[in-house]
């Protein structure tokens, strides 16, 4: 693999007029507008794009923040190890990220010790001991917007004790250390960046709905612009108080009582007993092979590991050579494998602790994967005709490697951009929306689309269904060779999926496999989306002569943020998603 070179800074753009934000309705959003393909030239290889990409000759991260990146680096280059630096980076994309980064939300996180060990931990959000099957219903049986907006849509948070479990188990330097940085971004302050001051002119109105949030992000009603340097200082003190005394610094005393005070507030319905009872889980990961290599990654609660396994058990038996890349036959295969996976997903997973029938092992195993494969023809299948048994987001990912081949990838959220959009009033952090991830109406869609069973309905304590998907792959030799992860509800799985096989069945470098356009299919609705120029006319023809529906309506984010690093000849390459923002930074040796 070549080495992906960093593209030169375009030259800073002039700050924006601030522009006093108004409550009036609304521009349309970009599915209102009319929708005209567009497609890429006829024959064209994947896109050439100036990925925010880095080198390393030891070590690499990779995050959707430069800051947060910049910090994880330094903790490498001060003898720490990948946990320690995963760590470290996540505090602070919880400071200079907050569409995604977090205190207040939850994630997943898959750790490689040595060759063939690795572990998972969840430290997904739970269900409060008060939620109810039936929370968001109204009188007539229909699902309401309790699960996204206000103080009722958040689930218990995980992240913290999350990130402290990881280090307790493996970190290098002390608890302290690693914080510290976090809290130094939210008291002395950083500069906005250009993807975070769009996402901030872009929910403006939302943001100001909560005064606290309101205060942070678009004072005195003008948004935050690029440029403009931003210091949370409740943050902060919440942040030091995390580094005094670890969990208990959030889940007990000052933070938690105003956590609760919030929910009294908003009616939202999170106990100083749910916040103290929550504990992040130490899991056994998923593990399976392709092409040789060896993919370590999340088991339930989290989606994304055996809907990637069922990925490559339908590909397995597949001579990629007579799929060139996103032509009619390649598309028509990705579409028609993830219908079935994310059928299988969507019906029957859920929270191991409340679901205890769901049959991993037969789902991992080649003989069900290769039923599924068999079922697949050169015509489009009926996504509601798919059964999943014979018997029958915003987030954001970060990974690190260091010298000593300790590896993470670690991704956290918030579920949609800026969670519920609370900011806890003297805590200086987002709640997430979590709650919106379990079923509120088995067969009604939630905010992505996703049509689930009651496998994902809501039980107090319950973690709720995720896609989240960090994965580690490992070489034939048992040498970390890629890790990746993404941001971005079920897109994060077919977005990880189309990242690894660019790289293992196309040879694509890591900065092109990140960047190339992409496709994505999970089951229901019946369709799939394209992104803009990821196929040309004649694929397009093709695939509608099959039967095959397309949207290129192309709303915001979907097609996931990927942030990936690869082993190279020399070293690492890593590379942070050009669709959304971040860098990748190794060090200076190579």
């Amino acid at each position: 693999m070549g080495a992906c070179k960093r593209a030169a800074p375009p030259p800073p753009a002039p700050a924006p007029i601030a522009t006093v934000v108004t409550d009036a309705a609304p521009a349309a959003t970009h599915d209102e507008a009319p929708v005209v393909p567009k497609y890429r030239d006829t024959g064209a290889p994947a896109p050439a794009v100036e990925a925010v990409s880095g080198s390393g000759a030891t070590y690499m991260v990779a995050s959707e923040s430069a800051r947060a990146t910049q910090v994880g680096r330094d903790i490498l280059a001060a003898h720490g190890n990948a946990v320690d630096a995963a760590v470290a980076t996540a505090f602070a994309l919880a400071v200079v990220h907050p569409t995604a980064g977090n205190l207040g939300g939850g994630g997943f996180a898959v750790v490689r010790t040595a060759p063939g060990k690795a572990e998972s931990l969840d430290f997904r959000e739970t269900a409060p001991a008060a939620a109810t099957a039936t929370m968001y219903l109204d009188a007539k049986g229909n699902p309401t917007k309790d699960s996204l907006l206000g103080a009722r849509a958040s689930g218990v948070p995980g992240s913290v004790a999350g990130l402290w479990e990881l280090h307790h188990k493996y970190g290098h330097l002390t608890w302290a250390e690693v914080v510290a940085p976090a809290v130094e971004l939210a008291r002395g302050g950083f500069a906005v960046d250009a993807t975070l001051a769009e996402a901030i002119s872009d929910r403006a109105v939302e943001l100001l709905a909560n005064p606290a949030t309101g205060a942070i992000w678009v004072p005195n009603r003008i948004p935050v612009a690029v440029g403009k340097t931003v210091a949370i200082p409740d943050l902060a003190i919440t942040l030091d108080r995390i580094a005094a005394q670890g969990p208990d610094g959030f889940y007990k005393g000052e933070t938690a009582a105003a956590i609760v005070a919030e929910m009294t507030r908003g009616g939202g319905i999170i106990t100083a007993a749910d916040l103290a009872g929550y504990h992040a889980v130490w899991r056994a990961p998923l593990r399976f092979s392709y092409r040789g290599y060896s993919m370590v990654t999340m088991p339930p609660p989290s989606s994304g590991g055996i809907v990637l396994a069922l990925t490559t058990g339908m590909f397995r038996n597949v001579d990629m050579a007579t799929l060139p890349w996103h032509s009619a036959p390649h598309v028509h295969r990705l579409i028609e494998t993830w219908r079935r996976a994310f059928a299988v997903r969507n019906e029957v997973l859920g929270d191991p602790a409340f679901v205890t029938s769901m049959p991993i092992a037969r789902l991992m195993s080649t003989a069900y994967q290769d039923q599924l494969a068999a079922t697949i023809t050169d015509k489009a299948s009926e996504s509601k005709a798919i059964v999943p048994l014979a018997e029958g987001n915003h987030t954001t990912n970060l990974c690190v490697v260091d010298a000593q081949g300790m590896a993470v990838a670690l991704t956290t959220t918030l579920n949609t951009s800026w969670g519920n959009g609370i900011t806890v009033a003297g805590a200086g952090f987002l709640l997430n929306n979590e709650m919106d991830d379990f079923t509120a109406k088995p067969g009604s869609p939630n905010v992505f689309g996703l049509v689930q069973g009651v496998a994902n309905k809501i039980e107090p304590g319950k973690r709720m269904l995720s896609s989240m998907s960090p994965t580690i792959v490992e070489d034939p030799q048992g040498n970390v060779f890629l890790l990746a992860g993404a941001g971005g509800g079920p897109r994060i799985i077919t977005a990880v999926w189309q990242t690894i096989s660019n790289v293992i069945d196309y040879g694509q470098t890591i900065a092109i496999a990140v960047a190339s356009k992409r496709v994505h299919m999970q089951h229901l609705p019946d369709v799939t989306r394209i992104e803009e120029y990821a196929i040309d006319e004649a694929t397009a023809k093709d695939l509608a002569a099959r039967g095959e529906k397309l949207d290129w309506s192309n709303p915001p984010g979907a097609f996931a943020h990927v942030t990936a690093i690869v082993r190279t000849k020399s070293g690492w390459d890593g590379t942070s998603d050009p669709r959304g923002g971040g860098s990748a930074m190794g060090d200076a040796g190579k």
